[in-house]
């Protein structure tokens, strides 16, 4: 039986519609002997089917689904459609489907008159049919379901038998395992020591998996080949293809069928005249796969299903149930992941996500243990540091100058002692040698996840894979379709003005019958195409950025006007807390406003790809992600390179200060430098990111959307929630679950915290420590999501992370040089090399902070900018002291930059080009070590090509052997023949011939 007669029993020459309705078989008036569809009917349905995981025959699994959405009276059964056709079978089907329904009073409709014609559902319902039935003609089994649960939605159940997988797996070069095992290469000596004894420490933190064990033997595989069928383990053909492969496969198929037929009836009157000829030529151009008919909205949603529930009594255990418990529980977040269930389930790509994730996990335990003794360094040897025991020091009674011009007054030194001697924890010489060990660290875990991205590539089969060029999108065959469409009005415009010559008329045919198909052959979208999209794209991101500064510029603003409001104060504790408050205060709303654009410059990045229509999907993502990043990493780190390396650089001095929009004095640093401000800036940004963005939100949405799609639940009637809930198939839940977004979003906050640990890592030694405590919450909580919140999503093969490997490098690189420049401008560690070294007496840091701070005459103050009130501390004062490198007042060039000042700067700039070209050259010492195939991989890569080489060996020697055999028994069945046969007559020149030669 062909494919197409399981679905219809009409003949052959009468059948164009391939898909029936089998929810409603009743309502279609078949009878009983004449369709074979109902051979799949059971009294139990829902029981046969396993709740919608197989069709309703029970022996055929549902491997892809498509819904749709569709209009029917309510309170009534699903009725059987009518649909118009032109062909000679019209009459036939339509006596066929106007026959009353059984148990019925008579025919659909009948006494009642016809609604209003809706050409717009006309037109996703013949879509609909076409695509459907151009999947059946390509082999895939399909079966409906309108009568569901989910009003107004219906459901399109697709199998794939044993003869398409086999040729689509051909297609696709899928490696499939054969008969041939062979052992892995195991160590030996030492090392399987060191292995076994590691194996039984962690063996309670492995999860409690069969893909999670190690393995001694592995099967050869080889890409599918219908004609070596031999060679592949076909004992259980139901579990060779698994779900995943199974899902794919059928989604590949419908990637690439398409439905030709216009988009529906245009109606009558001028409107339809008009565009006649744009719809012909639509007909004969217009390709519709499934991309484009989920985008015009033929169809609401396609995904596979998952395999079962997760929890419950009386599940049947699955994949995802382990998965559930083994891997998405918070309960085992000191475990391992199954990494090789996560990619038999889900795929590839998303395989890959998550071991990439573990794999950076783990690297953050020895920088997490490092940046605690940095700091425990720096807290054990506080009351040690000598410039903040001087800043303390309250006999040295140094004034400052006034922070605010009028109503800020002069203040100690001795009141930022809290801030030099919290500068010291993150501010020491450890440091340094921390920078340098984030720097060789990320440059060791970029090598480490290569090589265990290798050994998952042969884990999985993966070796030799290539990606291949990915079909069309939707958006990309429409702008070229109407592109073709303007050029050949064009062209036939350019023919009307010239004179007709004599066409051959088969000619002629032949081209017009073909120009449909090649309409769009040879028309591809060019640079000039995309000119005004890309101008769009560099004007917005040109915008974007500076709307990002103009923010920072915002908030800027803000600190100063509020430490010249605070400084008004009467309080003391309140004056003497402006620089944590207004630091603390400003940070918060930093952290909002980055959480609030994120969100938007997000929807802004994925517009400005749609409006440059990007050929492939892949092009898009990339093209996406670049965008992406870009914005949300000047997003959230502009407030942390302004802090780092522009905050008290541009102050001027007093008397002469610098001024915004001539009335706001820009802010200085705190005595001790805006490490410290750094440090509570990168903290708390980094943070409650992490809180607020990347857990909160992921935790809350989901919940807040299943608690909506509750309430609107409750308000149906108690019976109708009860038989909702009992009755629900696997595809009606599913439908109600979240529709997978990609891998984007997930990669981005880990590409972002992965900048916070490393580009200012000088600033804040904890960061590494606070970035593991979130990825392990993180790994369970997308687990969960997966798992529960999300529809599954199709397997896609991918042997890499795609370009997120040379983001992740970027930032490694870039990481090296801000690094640098922290240590060397922001921090008081150049300053005070340079002081002991050069400047100081007994070769101690005492007299550091007293070299540092210039002086200044009071009597020097611009006219409106002394302090209001000169004698708030008691006195009378006449020289003030500032931090910078300047003339004291009584020189002969007063107030200008000092000889020290450009000391330190030539010492500065020499560690940053010191620093930043050693780490560079360690970096890539570290890259060139480490092999990027790990030794045993190679070796077992290089034996399955020496066992392939023998197979094929063996199997051709078999074949001649046994071609050998069979001319052999040729051979032996002609020599009888030959014995028995008469001797041939001497010919006429023979010497036995009478009267031959003499």
């Amino acid at each position: 039986m062909r494919v197409n007669e399981k679905y219809s029993t009409l003949p052959a020459a009468d059948r164009s519609v391939h898909i029936i309705n089998i929810c409603a078989i009743e309502d279609i008036g078949y009878l009983p002997s004449e369709g074979t569809l109902l051979n799949s009917l059971s009294v139990d349905p829902d029981a046969e089917c396993k709740y919608g995981l197989y069709f309703r025959d029970g022996a055929r699994k549902a491997d892809y689904v498509l819904v749709y959405h569709h209009k029917r009276a309510s309170g009534s059964r699903t009725l059987a459609r009518r649909v118009q056709h032109s062909d000679a079978g019209l009459a036939t089907r339509s006596a066929r489907q106007d026959r009353p329904l059984p148990g019925k009073a008579g025919p659909v409709g009948a006494g009642e008159p016809e609604p209003p014609l809706d050409y717009h559902e006309d037109g996703k319902r013949f879509r609909r049919e076409e695509y459907e039935g151009n999947l059946a003609e390509a082999g895939l089994e399909l079966e409906r379901d309108e009568d569901t649960k989910i009003h107004g939605v219906g459901f399109v159940k697709i199998h794939a038998p044993w003869n398409v997988l086999c040729r689509e797996a051909e297609f696709l070069k899928l490696k499939m395992p054969t008969k041939k095992l062979y052992h892995i290469n195991e160590t030996r000596g030492l090392l399987k020591k060191i292995n076994s004894v590691l194996q039984k420490i962690t063996d309670p933190i492995q999860p409690k998996v069969a893909e999670h064990r190690p393995q001694t033997t592995k099967r050869l595989s080889y890409p599918f080949s219908r004609e070596k069928q031999h060679l592949f383990d076909l004992s259980d053909k139901d579990s060779f293809f698994d779900s995943k492969t199974r899902s794919t496969i059928v989604y590949e198929i419908l990637k690439r069928t398409t439905c030709t037929k216009a988009k529906y009836s245009m109606g009558q009157g001028e409107g339809r005249k008009k565009d006649s000829a744009l719809l012909s030529k639509r007909r004969k151009c217009g390709k519709y796969g499934i991309t484009s008919l989920l985008a015009n909205g033929v169809y609401s949603a396609a995904y596979p299903l998952h395999d079962g529930d997760y929890e419950g009594e009386n599940v049947e255990f699955n994949d995802r149930k382990l998965l559930y418990e083994e891997w998405a529980s918070y309960g085992v977040f000191y475990k391992y992941q199954p990494i090789d269930l996560v990619r038999k389930y889900f795929g590839e790509k998303i395989g890959l996500y998550f071991a990439w994730l573990g794999v950076y996990t783990q690297m953050l335990i020895p920088a997490s243990v490092v940046g605690i003794i940095v700091f425990l360094y720096g807290w054990a040897t506080v009351d040690e540091n000598i410039p903040s025991m001087e800043m303390c020091d309250q006999r040295h009674n140094i004034t400052m100058c006034p922070l605010c011009d009028k109503t800020c007054s002069y203040w100690k030194m001795s009141s930022a002692c809290a801030t030099a001697r919290a500068s010291h924890l993150f501010d020491n010489p450890a440091t340094v040698f921390f920078s340098v060990f984030m720097a060789l660290w990320a440059a060791t875990f970029m090598e480490h996840w290569k090589r265990k991205q290798m050994r998952l590539n042969y884990r999985w089969d993966l070796t030799g894979f290539e990606e291949e060029e990915d079909h069309p999108r939707a958006e990309y065959e429409a702008r070229v379709l109407e592109k073709s469409l303007r050029k050949e009005s064009k062209s036939k415009e350019k023919r009307r003005h010239l004179p007709e010559e004599p066409t051959n008329k088969w000619r002629q045919r032949v081209k017009t019958a073909m120009a449909g198909v090649k309409l769009t052959d040879k028309v591809k979208l060019t640079w000039q195409d995309r000119f005004p999209a890309y101008f769009t794209n560099l004007v917005s991101i040109i915008f974007m950025i500076a709307v990002t500064f103009a923010i920072v510029l915002g908030v800027i603003i803000y600190r100063i006007s509020t430490a010249a409001a605070l400084a008004m104060n009467s309080s003391p504790s309140v004056r003497s807390n402006i620089r944590v408050t207004v630091t603390a205060t400003a940070v918060i709303i930093n952290l909002v406003v980055i959480i609030l654009l994120d969100e938007v410059y997000g929807c802004i990045a994925r517009w400005l790809t749609k409006i440059e229509v990007p050929k492939t999907e892949k092009s898009f993502e990339e093209r996406l992600i670049f965008k992406a990043f870009l914005l949300k990493f000047v997003n959230s780190y502009t407030p942390i390179f302004y802090v780092a390396f522009f905050k008290g650089r541009f102050v001027g001095r007093p008397g002469d200060y610098v001024y915004i929009f001539h009335s706001f004095r820009m802010e200085e640093c705190a005595p001790g430098g805006c490490l410290m401000e750094l440090c509570i800036q990168l903290s708390i940004i980094m943070l409650g990111k992490q809180l607020i963005q990347n857990n909160l939100f992921e935790i809350g949405i989901p919940k807040m959307k299943k608690f909506i799609r509750y309430l609107r639940l409750k308000h149906q009637s108690p019976s109708d929630h009860d038989e909702y809930v009992k009755k629900k198939q696997r595809y009606e839940v599913d439908y109600t679950l979240e529709p997978f977004a990609g891998l984007t979003p997930e990669y981005m906050e880990m590409i972002i915290q992965f900048g916070f640990v490393t580009l200012f890592v000088a600033s804040f030694p904890l960061a590494p420590l606070f970035a593991l405590l979130n990825n392990i919450i993180e790994i369970r909580l997308d687990a969960k999501k997966f798992i529960t919140e999300l529809r599954r999503p199709v397997a896609v093969r991918a042997k890499d992370i795609g370009i997120w490997y040379n983001i992740l490098r970027g930032v490694g690189k870039l990481a090296v040089i801000i690094n640098a420049f922290v240590i060397s401008f922001t921090s008081d560690f150049i300053p005070r090399l340079v002081y002991l070294y050069m400047y100081s007496e007994n070769g101690t840091m005492h007299g550091f902070v007293n070299h540092t701070l210039s002086s200044f005459n009071v009597s020097d103050f611009q006219n409106g900018t002394a302090p209001s009130d000169p004698l708030d501390l008691g006195y009378e004062v006449q020289i003030c002291r500032y931090k910078d490198y300047r003339e004291p007042p009584w020189s002969e060039h007063k107030y200008d930059i000092s000889k020290d000042f450009w000391a330190v700067l030539a010492a500065r700039l020499a560690f940053v080009i010191v620093f930043q070209n050693l780490v560079m050259f360690m970096s890539d010492f570290v890259d060139w070590v480490i092999p990027d195939i790990p030794k045993d991989i190679s070796q077992q890569m290089h034996k399955e090509k020496v066992l392939m080489v023998e197979l094929f060996m063996r199997e051709e020697q078999g074949k001649q052997q046994l071609l050998d055999t069979w001319m052999e028994k040729d051979r032996k069945k002609a020599e009888p023949f030959n014995n028995h046969s008469p001797t041939p007559p001497a010919p006429p020149d023979s010497p036995d011939f009478p009267g031959g030669a003499l």
